[in-house]
């Protein structure tokens, strides 16, 4: 599997496997576990993506860091990528953290289709 550096190339190499609306399924399953409100359309441009996901991950640090953290736990982001992010200022640390969050969906995704 392609260790991918940035949102573009996640989701170009989502696109380039057919498996882009598979990532936003797997999104909204895991936050519906996760018993957080967002339901993304599994039409919605990437930038939009980006956006909605990064903005929630920061309303969660701010206003409700015990489901922000229980998201991660869900997802299964490493404990140890979260702690060599720096964390003093909150909106850079929410865009990395919906990365990580992106990346390790797009991980599931993947093995799923490899090995199905």
């Amino acid at each position: 599997m392609k260790n991918l550096i940035n949102f573009d190339e996640l989701v170009q190499h989502a696109n380039h496997n057919g498996l882009y609306k598979k990532l936003i399924q797997q999104l909204n399953k895991d936050f519906l576990y996760a018993n957080i409100d967002l339901d993304f359309d599994e039409d919605i441009l990437p930038s939009s993506l980006k956006l909605i996901l990064h903005e929630t991950i920061y309303k969660l640090i701010q206003e409700k860091f015990a489901d922000y953290l229980s998201l991660l736990y869900i997802i299964d982001v490493s404990e140890e990528k979260i702690k060599q992010l720096d964390g003093s200022d909150i909106l850079k640390l929410s865009e990395q953290v919906a990365f990580l969050i992106l990346k390790r969906e797009w991980q599931k995704v993947w093995f799923k289709h490899q090995y199905s």
